[in-house]
C-alpha cells in the first residue's frame, strides 16, 4: 500500500508540474480576471512547492492532497476561461 501511495504521489506532482507549464494565462492584462488568474497560478505553484516538502519529509498522505489541491486550481481557472490550456491528453478534464 506505501508502494501505491508513493507512485500516486509522484504522479501527481508530475501532472500539476506538467499542467503548470501548459497553462497561459487567457485573459488581457486589464481584465479584471487577470488578478484572479494571476492568483490560481500562484496557489498552484504554491501547492506545487508544499506538496513537495511534504514529500521530502515522509508525508506522503498530505503531499498528494497538496498535488491534488494545485491541480485544481488550475483545472477550475481553465473550466471558466482564465487559463489556455490543451484540449487532447491527461492534463486537464473535458
Amino acid at each position: 500500500m506505501a508502494a501505491d501511495l508513493e507512485e500516486k504521489t509522484n504522479r501527481y506532482e508530475r501532472l500539476l508540474s506538467e499542467a503548470l507549464d501548459a497553462a497561459e494565462i487567457a485573459v488581457r492584462a486589464e481584465s479584471p480576471l487577470a488578478e484572479a488568474a494571476l492568483d490560481c497560478e500562484e496557489m498552484a505553484r504554491s501547492y506545487l512547492e508544499d506538496g513537495r516538502h511534504f514529500r521530502d519529509q515522509g508525508d506522503l498522505v498530505n503531499a498528494l492532497a497538496s498535488f491534488s489541491y494545485g491541480h485544481a486550481w488550475l483545472d477550475a481557472g481553465a473550466r471558466i476561461g482564465i487559463f489556455d490550456v490543451p484540449e487532447e491528453g491527461h492534463l486537464f478534464t473535458d
